[in-house]
């Protein structure tokens, strides 16, 4: 018959279709079970700041007759630190709802704010940090010293992670727009920065604010 398929030498009919190693429309890849997956990956992560949030209330008295918090911490830079990154998270929100209105100049607008809010963020942290180890108040100056380079540390190496993959979502969206896959990379890293928020809050009032006091 002129119209019949022509079946390959196992019965199958040929599939000329190009092979896709990666579907952009996220039909084959659930929201929920992703979510679910960063979610699990948020958990881990707050494991290892209760650990290093540990480390300090046990070794954060052990000046090894160095400098205490009291001494070293300038709580107005930190009080604008602490601002910058709560800024970056109000901004974050607003591209969270531009993305919802489908308006991709706002998400990119808004998420290049987020960035250089977080940028100025690790500014201020790494003049701290240079300005600590200038005056002889090194991680390897005390136990109270390694604890705290290690807890913020980590934090700040958190909030770098943030503004790389930010810069590469902004890439993503710009190039391919807002589709389900991207949107559903806005949305953790939309978690991930609330979660560094909330854990900054934590390392300002035990770190610095009972440090100070």
């Amino acid at each position: 018959m002129s119209d019949a398929i022509a079946l390959n030498p196992a019965g199958a009919v040929p599939d000329s279709r190009p092979v896709q190693f990666y579907d952009l429309s996220g039909e084959h890849h659930p929201q929920q079970g992703t979510l679910l997956g960063f979610w699990l990956y948020l958990m881990s992560d707050l494991l290892i700041f209760a650990c290093l949030f540990a480390v300090y209330g046990v070794l954060g008295r052990s000046y090894a007759a160095g400098p205490t918090g009291a001494d070293l911490f300038d709580l107005p830079l930190v009080a604008v630190n602490t601002a910058m990154l709560l800024f970056s998270s109000i901004t974050y929100g607003f591209a969270m709802l531009s993305m919802q209105r489908r308006h991709v100049p706002g998400v990119l607008a808004w998420l290049a704010i987020t960035g250089l809010f977080g940028l100025a963020f690790l500014g201020i942290e790494l003049y701290e940090f240079s300005h600590l180890i200038h005056q002889g108040a090194g991680p390897q100056r005390s136990a109270f010293l390694s604890s705290f380079f290690a807890l913020v540390g980590t934090h700040g190496l958190h909030v770098t992670f943030g503004i790389v993959w930010l810069v590469v979502l902004m890439v993503q969206v710009q190039r391919y727009g807002l589709h389900a896959a991207n949107q559903r990379r806005l949305l953790c890293l939309s978690m991930f920065w609330h979660f560094l928020d909330v854990v900054w809050i934590g390392v300002f009032t035990f770190v610095y604010l009972m440090g100070v006091l």
